[in-house]
């Protein structure tokens, strides 16, 4: 046997490894073409998902621009009722009302941010509804506003009918009281045949005229007075007597007093003589007058009024006596 310091050759009898290197890459690839389909199949799908989305929001969007031009329609509708009178629009209170709360509800879904489909369906309809409710109230304030319209006319109709009748009445009221002042003072009695007769009465009662004014006991007046038209019936004469001093005498025991006239205005009477008259017949009538002093010397007129006219007028003068008289 044979030693070496060299080493001795050695056959391996393992089979030779196979090379994977290339199973590597080719797995790497096939990885990097699977990955970049999935990404292209994953970009697509996005974009679909982002493009639904864009469209969703889209038709969203446009539904409620479309709610909402619908709305300001109504409102717009609603504003150009604004000049309704007070009477119309108290008429058409109930209808206000309910259109408020309509409207307060439809903004409410309108001013939401993310508004639900079935949310903005209730706000479709219920702008339905606000215009149903608005073109009732267009048809109410039509019918409303002839009907004020046709009142109006017939106002001013009557209104014109009135004064047409006022005037009327204005006229014929005038025509009846210028009548009724022409029958007045057509009725005014007329005096005559006045007689003034100063008496001595003497001791066993008889009376005799005298004109000396110391020995006149009392003055009697007596007159007729007369009217074709005067009703029958009771008439108030005022009897003045003015002294020789210009005064109207008067006392108490006369029932005087004051009467309104209608040329002089408010005048002294002496005393009052009511008379019973009839229709065309003539009345006489006679009263005694003392003034309950003693006569004194100078002119007695007596005046005579009916119905503020005065209708008579006569004058008496007492004398002063001699010195036997």
């Amino acid at each position: 046997m044979s030693t070496s310091n060299f080493p001795t050759a050695t056959v391996d009898n393992q089979p030779p490894r196979k090379d994977n290197k290339n199973i590597i890459i080719a797995v790497l690839a096939i990885a990097l073409v699977a990955l970049g389909i999935y990404s292209m199949v994953g970009k697509k799908a996005a974009d679909t998902v982002i493009q639904q989305k864009e469209a969703t929001i889209s038709k969203d969007s446009v539904d409620i621009s479309e709610i909402q031009k619908s709305f300001d329609g109504s409102l717009a509708r609603l504003d150009s009722m604004g000049t309704v009178n007070t009477s119309l629009s108290t008429k058409l209170t109930e209808s206000n009302t309910q259109i408020t709360k309509d409207k307060a509800q439809i903004r409410s879904i309108l001013n939401k941010k993310n508004a639900t489909a079935a949310e903005l369906a209730k706000a479709k309809t219920l702008i339905a509804d606000l215009n149903g409710k608005i073109a009732g109230m267009e048809a109410e304030v039509t019918r409303l506003t002839a009907e004020n319209k046709s009142l109006t006319q017939d106002k001013v109709a009557l209104t014109a009918e009135k004064e047409t009748l006022t005037q009327n009445l204005t006229t014929t009221t005038a025509a009846k009281e210028g009548l009724e002042k022409k029958v007045d003072v057509a009725s005014t009695l007329n005096a005559s045949n006045i007689q003034i007769t100063p008496l001595k009465v003497k001791g066993n009662g008889k009376e005799k005229e005298t004109t000396t004014a110391k020995r006149v006991d009392k003055i009697v007046i007596s007159f007729d007075v007369a009217n074709r038209i005067i009703q029958a019936g009771s008439a108030d004469l005022y009897v003045c007597v003015i002294g020789p001093d210009g005064k109207t005498i008067s006392a108490e025991k006369l029932g005087s007093g004051t009467f309104t006239t209608r040329d002089d205005g408010s005048k002294e009477y002496t005393t009052k003589v009511s008379v019973e008259l009839e229709t065309g017949k003539k009345k006489n009538v006679d009263f005694a007058f003392n003034p309950g002093d003693k006569f004194q010397v100078g002119n007695y007129t007596i005046q005579i009024y009916h119905n503020g006219f005065l209708i008579g007028e006569g004058t008496r003068t007492l004398k002063k006596g001699g010195l036997f008289s």
